[in-house]
């Protein structure tokens, strides 16, 4: 073992805190949305990363930590037990932020699209977790070590390299569209692309993690794998969790105003749901509730009215313009 190489110690330690804080951060998101009645796909997502997030950390630790009580099978089914919680919570995750993409985007051909690439991230997940298999069965060497770890080699590096960027890319450019088409200021759409942009630290963890395979760096190996499952179940959360602090935030640092007042930024919309009223004796007529996914980020110069304008053949305009007075339209 090399002097740069970390210790087990030091292996168990960051297989400990880093799947807890990104389990703590995914609790969070889960406990904010649906405290605000808001869940949904990608929140189901959240929660079975979270899951596998779990069963990372205990297999983790199982396969660290005095692994040399376990008989030989136990440890080698350990390995590929890592590998593959490795694998879900890193694809359920990324599936969690296209999700949440999907619930901000109107209805049309974005909104399909996106549906489709999540069944197209599935399939990676399942190629690559599948070649794990096929890649350490052919090797016998490595089953008879103490810590047993199969030298997966360069083809699942390039495998891994070319599934991670082409995935994160995917998960950075899909928000894009969206948020440029609300009328927000420029240091505002900064701010909010920042914010799906952080898809591009999995992405360069990811390397990192690859370049260990490559290197055949043995605990390094273990080590990257830990960081970049962590890493890429906290960025997952971080559209709900910077959004409830930015909320907290506009709400602590002005004063009380008007509806009219309060710069309410509408993403999108879910489809909206039509109901009669009930009652036979009044004049026919159609109740609309449009539900919208809102982040409050601080104060216009200007009212919600005149910030959505006059057109109202602009959907976004008139989901701005629906939160500032009360009306047949609603925030659900």
């Amino acid at each position: 073992m090399s002097s740069s190489e970390p210790t087990i110690p030091q292996a168990e330690v960051a297989g400990l805190v880093m799947p807890a804080a990104a389990m703590v951060i995914t609790s969070f998101r889960l406990f904010v949305r649906m405290r605000q009645g808001r869940l949904w796909l990608d929140d189901a997502w959240a929660a079975l990363a979270m899951v596998f997030n779990v069963g990372f950390l205990v297999v983790v630790w199982l396969y660290l930590h005095d692994y040399a009580r376990y008989p030989q099978d136990t440890r080698v089914a350990l390995y590929y037990m890592v590998a593959q919680f490795f694998y879900a919570v890193i694809w359920s995750s990324r599936i969690t932020i296209l999700f949440t993409v999907v619930r901000l985007t109107f209805p049309g051909s974005l909104r399909r699209m996106l549906v489709r690439t999540v069944f197209v991230f599935l399939i990676a997940w399942m190629v690559l977790a599948a070649q794990i298999f096929w890649t350490c069965a052919v090797q016998s060497g490595w089953k008879t070590e103490s810590r047993p770890q199969c030298s997966i080699g360069r083809n699942v590096a390039i495998a891994q390299i070319i599934s991670d960027v082409l995935s994160d890319t995917i998960l950075i450019i899909a928000p894009f569209r969206l948020i440029y088409r609300v009328r927000l200021t420029k240091a505002q759409k900064i701010r909010l692309l920042s914010v799906f942009s952080t898809s591009a630290i999995t992405t360069i963890v990811s390397l990192v993690h690859a370049y260990y395979v490559l290197a055949n760096a043995g605990l390094k190996v273990i080590v990257a794998a830990i960081f970049e499952e962590s890493v890429s179940l906290i960025v997952a959360n971080l559209s709900v969790v910077v959004a409830f602090l930015f909320r907290i935030s506009t709400e602590e640092s002005t004063t009380p105003a008007s509806l009219e007042l309060k710069s309410i930024i509408t993403f999108g919309s879910q489809p909206t749901r039509k109901s009669a009223q009930s009652n036979p004796l009044s004049t026919p007529s159609m109740v609309v509730a449009i539900e919208t996914q809102t982040i409050q980020m601080g104060d216009f110069s200007m009212s919600a009215k005149h910030e959505a304008g006059r057109d109202g053949n602009d959907t976004e305009a008139a989901s701005l313009e629906s939160l500032s007075k009360p009306g047949l339209f609603h925030d659900a």
